[in-house]
């Protein structure tokens, strides 16, 4: 004996979020779909009123409330989303994405952080576009690291008129971006927002559509 105390050490585990818990079985891509649909439910980031409805940007109602910054506010669900839009962009050929604030920052940065992670590593770097320019130092309306030629991916929480997509291409262009496609999290096929962003030449891609939300198994408020 070397007259030191014996000392008992207990693993302790980490605490947990019991409020939400969201699985990761997303080795196919059917999985993955329906992991990511789980997802929305789970974090109540979907909701449904046949009755009585959601008001729009635009003004008009809608019976689904798509609410993808309470998805994004979830670290797994943000993994979940970049690793579906890893799957859906495919070989596309970007040097940047990005697209309007407040919505875009969180989607290009968690792809950005996914890819380059993933293999074969890819470094894309993210801007996002200012609603109303800076009145004060550029006055830029684009903010961050973009060249004149970047091949540039525009990406959106939600697609319903388009607006925010169209507004996005419009001054990335002005950037002196090249812009050929526009990735959301969710088309709600609703007042011919693909077509009014295909209009523009502009490819649109997305992870989930609204059909895939509704099989999901909303409940009813």
């Amino acid at each position: 004996m070397n007259g030191r105390p014996h000392i008992h050490v207990r693993a302790v585990e980490p605490m947990r979020d019991d409020h939400v818990e969201i699985r990761d079985r997303t080795e196919t891509p059917g999985v993955l779909n329906d992991d990511l649909v789980a997802a929305f439910h789970k974090t109540q980031s979907f909701k449904w009123d046949p009755k009585g409805g959601f008001k729009l940007a635009s003004g008009l109602l809608s019976p689904f409330y798509v609410d993808c910054r309470t998805l994004m506010a979830f670290p797994h669900a943000r993994h979940l989303v970049a690793k579906k839009a890893l799957e859906v962009i495919g070989d596309l050929q970007i040097d940047c994405l990005g697209g309007l604030e407040i919505g875009a920052i969180s989607i290009a940065t968690s792809i950005s952080d996914y890819a380059y992670s993933a293999s074969p590593r890819r470094e894309w770097r993210t801007f996002f576009v200012r609603k109303q320019p800076k009145d004060h130092g550029l006055g830029r309306l684009v903010e961050g690291v973009v060249r004149t030629g970047d091949r540039a991916l525009i990406v959106d929480d939600v697609l319903t008129s388009g607006g925010s997509v169209v507004k996005a291409i419009a001054a990335a262009r002005e950037a002196g971006l090249t812009v050929t496609d526009a990735l959301v999290i969710v088309d709600r096929k609703e007042q011919e927002g693909r077509a009014r962003v295909e209009q523009l030449g502009v490819r649109v891609m997305s992870l989930l559509t609204i059909d895939d939300l509704m099989k999901g198994g909303p409940i009813p408020l």
